[in-house]
This record gives C-alpha cells, sequence and structure tokens, in this order.
C-alpha cells in the first residue's frame, strides 16, 4: 500500500494521543449570527437548518447523552481508544461565556475524551471565550475550526458568509495568542469560482499561522438557496475528475506541516441533492491518492517550486488576496 501523499489526521491523533483517537460529532443547540438575525442574511446558500448536525439537541440529547450514546458505535466500527468531541453544528463559540464552559466541561468530564474540536466562524470568538480556551488548552488538547470556505471576498459574498477574508485573518492572529492550534475549513466548487481561484485559497492558507485544515466537496443538500440555483440551473457541481485534480494541486500548494484533517464532503444520504459521487468517501480517497500518485504530487510540492523560482528571481510577490 503506497503511503499517503500528506499528512493526514489519523496519524497525527495517533503520534499526539499514542493511540487510536476517533471524533464524536455534537450537537449543542446553537445558532450564528448568519441565521438568528444579526447579519440578516439568512444563512449561507449551502446551509440549512440543520446546520451540519445530528438533530441531537433538538431531540433533548444532553452533551453527555450524545457521548455515551456514540462511543460503542466507533469503538466498534474504528477500534478507538480515546475520542474527541467535536463540537459540529452551526458556531460553537457563539454564546455567552458561562454556557460554553458548561457545555465543554461536560464534555471533558467523560473520561473517555481526550479533547475539544470546536467549529466556529471567525466572526464568532469573542475575547473571553478565547481566554477561556487558551487557558483550557494549556492541559487539554483543544482545537478550533474556523470556516474561511474561499479566500476570495467576491465568493464570500456571493455565498452570503457575513463576513470577509480580513476578519478570518484576525481571528487566526487573535486566537495564536492564546497557542490554541486552529483547523480552517475550505469548499472547492463554490460558485464562480476557477481552478486558479481555489488554489489562490491555498496560497493564502499557507501564509498563515494554522495547523490544520479541512477541504469539502460543495454539495445541494435539501432545503437551502444552493438548490434553488441548483434546480434552475444555475449552478453545476464539480464531476470526481474535476474535484480530484483540483483537491490535488490545494494540497501542493500547502505547506507540508499542516494537517490534512479532511478531503472531501460528508453529506447526510437523505438531504443529498447532488452530485451522487460525495456520497462513496472510499472511493474519492482513493481517487485522489491514485491521482497525486500518479503525476508525483504531495503536500507541499508546489511551495518547494515557489521557493526555488523565489530564490532565482522569478517571482517578485507573493500572492496576496484581499
Amino acid at each position: 500500500m503506497l503511503p499517503r501523499p500528506y499528512r493526514d489526521y489519523g496519524s497525527y491523533l495517533r503520534g499526539l494521543f499514542g493511540c487510536r483517537v476517533q471524533k464524536i460529532s455534537l450537537d449543542a443547540g446553537l445558532t450564528c449570527p448568519n441565521r438568528d438575525g444579526k447579519l440578516g442574511h439568512g444563512g449561507c446558500i449551502y446551509c440549512n437548518g440543520r446546520g451540519s448536525g445530528t438533530g441531537a439537541s433538538r431531540r433533548s440529547q444532553s452533551i453527555a447523552e450524545q457521548i455515551s450514546d456514540a462511543k460503542p458505535y466507533l469503538r466498534a466500527r474504528y477500534g478507538a481508544s480515546k475520542f474527541l468531541a467535536y463540537f459540529q453544528s452551526f458556531s460553537n463559540t457563539y454564546a455567552p461565556l458561562p454556557v460554553l464552559r458548561a457545555m465543554f466541561e461536560q464534555a471533558l468530564a467523560d473520561q473517555d475524551i481526550a479533547g475539544l474540536s470546536i467549529g466556529t466562524r471567525p466572526d464568532c470568538l469573542a475575547h473571553e471565550a478565547l481566554e477561556y480556551l487558551g487557558k483550557l488548552s494549556a492541559h487539554r488538547y483543544v482545537c478550533l475550526e474556523l470556516g474561511l470556505q474561499s479566500a476570495n471576498n467576491t465568493t464570500l459574498a456571493c455565498i452570503r458568509r457575513g463576513h470577509g477574508v480580513e476578519a478570518f485573518e484576525d481571528a487566526v492572529r487573535r486566537t495564536r495568542v492564546h497557542k490554541i492550534p486552529i483547523c480552517v475549513h475550505i469548499i472547492l466548487g463554490l460558485p464562480g469560482e476557477t481552478r486558479d481561484d481555489m488554489v489562490r485559497t491555498a496560497q493564502f492558507i499557507a501564509s498563515q499561522d494554522i495547523q490544520a485544515i479541512k477541504i469539502h466537496t460543495l454539495y445541494v443538500v435539501k432545503d437551502t438557496e444552493l438548490e434553488q440555483l441548483y434546480l434552475r440551473g444555475e449552478y453545476r457541481c464539480l464531476s470526481r475528475e474535476e474535484y480530484v485534480a483540483i483537491a490535488a494541486e490545494v494540497l501542493s500548494h500547502l505547506r507540508s506541516d499542516i494537517v490534512i484533517q479532511r478531503l472531501t464532503g460528508d453529506p447526510h444520504p437523505d438531504e443529498l441533492v447532488a452530485p451522487p459521487w460525495t456520497l462513496e468517501k472510499r472511493a474519492n480517497l482513493a481517487a485522489i491518492h491514485a491521482y497525486m500518485h500518479e503525476r508525483g504530487l504531495y503536500q507541499g510540492k508546489a511551495l518547494e517550486n515557489r521557493d526555488e523560482m523565489f530564490s532565482n528571481g522569478c517571482i517578485d510577490t507573493a500572492v496576496r488576496v484581499s
């Protein structure tokens, strides 16, 4: 079996904790400023009312109950010994500090929880929350997952993201002051973006003080603005072949120290409208691996070539997206 041509997350966690570690997706029942009226956008065009969550909060399941329910399945399927509490749905720093403290500490009270992964937005990081998480990360594993999606402000406006690239840069600076590791989320195949746009996003990320990345496929789910665009023929999904080639190129522009937490989307089968190939996670990963090996590509390769061009005086300006 050929080695993966990138720094994979499973190996990173095993090196950190000495055992197989698996994430448990949690729904804390929070929302985000793009949905509750604060920004007035009604949500990103690809996000529905579930917000990538499990719906557990609506079923009145506590954080502790969600963890307890998930552990047996994840142990049996993956052989996991420890778990990360992954606060996934919506924006999980978008609440008063006492609420955040209660839900994070409820998760950490479980002896099998090795740490926290907290999904949120760059514009939802209050000073007191970062200060608390910084102190927590001094003795427990904590990772903040920040949704950027694209380093193109025109794209961010098109998808009704509600913030610009500048908010992400500010969030990275303020988070890293507290030495909290950051995982950035990006989406490939956003409306109007070219392959060059997506590569420029990778180049921008390589310039930032981030430690991990999740690369998502844009897929169409029910009850979203994107679904309406798709049904009217105003949005075309990437084919698997297009996605594989772009994902491989994006990886080649990322620093080799960045941990790759995800390389595909992961839609709910009952919500997916298109494209159907996004449900075939193993096949998609295998296609990316094969494509990269066949072409001699690996994470950071383009940066090596770029560094060589800098040293030879062939490039005089770094790529910068504003």
